[in-house]
């Protein structure tokens, strides 16, 4: 059977609402699993593409939806490099989730229980900074990809393996003997893993990528720090914390460099990409916010106040 027909026989229905959002993040993050994954040729190869046709444009309205919560906000940012840099660098006291009081409270009343459901979600959220990092970098000007390159230097523990951060990661689900499963996994933060994938593998969401990868890096640190006074608290030991004492610190000098080198230089050269990097790092903001609501709501905590 050839290509157009085979494309003809699939049904192709891109989900225009979430009816049930925790199935359709699941399929997503599967399919997600499965396609960037090393793989070999298979004599399927048409089939299987057009097999996922729907899943690119489920992913693509996914990703639409999301723009469209954030488009009139992100289109107030300035576009000049100084000014935009400006209103970058106010996100972490405007931007959405910012200050959230679920992250104090970890740090001075969460059980271990709940400790460890908490850090089954994030990590099962977690997309992968250094694979994001190197699938954003590609044909980026040169001063813009060079500072990638040294952010996933870091991230790769500069050639060794113990300074790796992703390993470092997997010592705390190690450690803590935590699950993090997509059926244990609310779908917000399965929502937030879909949305940086997306944004770094299509290439026309690019700008968007780097506006997401930027305010991460911008924000983290001080979520991390109470996350790591919230473990020396409960006994945990510095070994199994270390992957949140190296972000509480080295993403700080990250995200200045990543602020002068990419984001001030990409906007200077073409205004024009402004609200497609506000945009990105709104939508990171709004669904990390969302994900600390539902954390919350899981821990019995009403906004704004703790236990």
């Amino acid at each position: 059977m050839n290509a157009i027909a085979e494309f003809a026989r699939i049904r192709i229905a891109p989900l225009a609402a979430e009816d049930d959002p925790h199935a359709f993040h699941v399929r997503l993050l599967r399919r997600n699993a499965t396609r960037l994954a090393p793989a070999l040729p298979s004599p399927d190869w048409i089939r299987n593409m057009l097999l996922d046709a729907g899943a690119t444009m489920d992913e693509g309205l996914f990703v639409e939806r999301e723009r469209r919560v954030v488009a009139q906000r992100a289109a107030r940012a300035p576009d000049a490099a100084d000014g935009f840099l400006r209103w970058f660098e106010d996100l972490p006291s405007t931007g959405p989730g910012q200050g959230d009081p679920l992250f104090p409270w970890l740090a001075r009343h969460a059980n271990m229980e709940q400790m460890r459901w908490f850090l089954t979600q994030e990590a099962a959220g977690e997309a992968g900074f250094d694979d994001l990092v190197a699938l954003t970098q590609v044909r980026f000007p040169t001063r813009a990809k060079l500072e990638m390159a040294r952010n996933y230097w870091d991230e790769m523990g500069r050639g060794n393996e113990s300074g790796m951060h992703g390993p470092m990661l997997a010592a705390v689900v190690a450690q803590l003997d935590l699950r993090p499963t997509p059926e244990v996994t609310v779908w917000e933060s399965l929502a937030l893993a879909n949305l940086m994938v997306a944004l770094a593998a299509n290439r026309r969401y690019a700008y968007h990528a780097i506006g997401a990868l930027g305010v991460i890096e911008m924000t983290a640190p001080t979520r991390v720090a109470h996350v790591n006074d919230g473990l020396r608290r409960l006994g945990v030991p510095s070994s199994a914390r270390l992957y949140f004492q190296l972000h509480a610190g080295l993403d700080i000098k990250h995200s200045l460099a990543w602020n002068r080198e990419v984001i001030g230089p990409l906007v200077a050269e073409d205004p024009t990409v402004a609200p497609a990097i506000a945009e990105g790092a709104l939508m990171r903001l709004e669904a990390g916010a969302r994900c600390f609501a539902r954390y919350r709501a899981r821990f019995g905590l009403a906004p704004g106040v703790g236990p």
